[in-house]
């Protein structure tokens, strides 16, 4: 099942959900409206490899909590993850087995070609 995790409020993933073909089959979760179970999120990780590469160093909660200079492990990723669905890197595809994270020029292209766009 082909999925996208994505916040309903942020413009770039409504951006990115308009230019989505229209016949993309997939199944569109509000990680605000639904948050992320601990199940998905593992998924997501044996995808990605890591949850720091799931995890959003731009949240707004990143900054005021400090976390920056503070020394994260996996553990502590997956943690604030699933505490707050802003700590997770978005909009995050899974297409046909593989994940697509973040909305980088070159992921967003490389999503799209695996939607046969």
């Amino acid at each position: 099942m082909n999925k996208i995790y994505y916040l309903a409020s942020c413009d770039t993933c409504r951006k990115i959900i308009k230019n989505l073909p229209k016949d993309n089959n997939l199944v569109f979760h509000d990680i605000k409206q639904n948050p992320i179970t601990e199940a998905e999120l593992e998924e997501m990780y044996q995808l990605a490899g890591s949850y720091e590469a799931l995890f959003s160093k731009k949240a707004q909660l990143y900054k005021s909590m400090d976390l920056k200079n503070k020394s994260l492990t996996e553990a502590d990723y997956k943690k604030y993850i699933l505490e707050h669905y802003t700590f997770i890197s978005r909009p995050v595809f899974i297409i046909d087995g593989k994940i697509f994270i973040g909305n980088t020029q070159p992921n967003i292209l490389a999503m799209m070609k695996a939607l046969g766009q």
